[in-house]
């Protein structure tokens, strides 16, 4: 049988206990620096997202370590792992780009390639610093909040709904004003800035409390100016 065929099912090289050790131990310290690295890019991070990053690394370096240079295993592997099924749903883009980081760091720690690894966390660990968002503050983007409020269509937005939101914030800016549900309700999309100590599920209750209210929503933004 020609070589080509039979080279790929060949029984891979025998890597040493301690070897094994020393990978996944580099592939902890490695996922470990990834995980700090997105707590201190993502201000509004799943809590159990950074030990899931470090876990993710440990197991790709096992199943790099695991496939070696047989395509049997890999093929294998594969069939295996398809049987998996994650029910959650990744909320962001970025969690989707750390989660790839983390796999290929995994990858090149399995591979007994941590140059490329220390290479890649500084590279990106630094894009990940320089496009982290600015917070609120002089000169910066200021944080703000969207409100969108929706209404009985005989409800005036400028009465019981404008003072109370004028109770939670210092500013406030109508962006939109429409119907909806087929013209039966009016809705109202503002800017606002809620008030210093002031909690937005307060706002969020307040306004829901009121008459004729039939829905509220209230999400943090980031713009250049109110």
């Amino acid at each position: 049988m020609p070589e080509f065929l039979t080279s790929p099912f060949s029984a891979p090289s025998v890597i040493s206990p301690v070897e094994v050790l020393v990978r996944l131990v580099i592939a902890v310290s490695f996922g470990g620096v990834i995980a700090w690295i997105y707590r201190q890019t993502r201000t509004d991070h799943v809590t159990t997202f950074p030990g899931t990053l470090v876990l993710l690394a440990v197991l790709i370096a096992m199943v790099t370590q695991v496939i070696g240079d047989s395509v049997a295993r890999a093929f294998s592997l594969v069939g295996a792992l398809s049987i998996v099924r994650f029910r959650t749903v990744v909320r962001d883009t970025q969690d989707t780009a750390f989660v790839i980081f983390a796999v290929v760091v995994g990858m090149a720690c399995g591979a007994s390639d941590p140059r490329v690894a220390l290479i890649g966390m500084a590279v990106v660990g630094g894009a990940a610093f320089i496009m982290k968002p600015r917070r609120a503050g002089k000169g910066g983007a200021v944080e703000t909040f969207a409100l969108d409020v929706r209404v009985a269509i005989g409800q005036d937005i400028h009465g019981a709904i404008a003072s109370t939101i004028d109770g939670f914030v210092s500013e406030r800016r109508l962006t939109a004003v429409g119907t909806a549900k087929q013209g039966i309700a009016i809705e109202a999309a503002y800017i606002v800035r809620l008030r210093e100590g002031r909690n937005p599920e307060e706002l969020v209750k307040a306004l829901n409390q009121i008459e004729g209210v039939q829905n509220v929503a209230l999400a943090a933004r980031q713009v250049d100016e109110f």
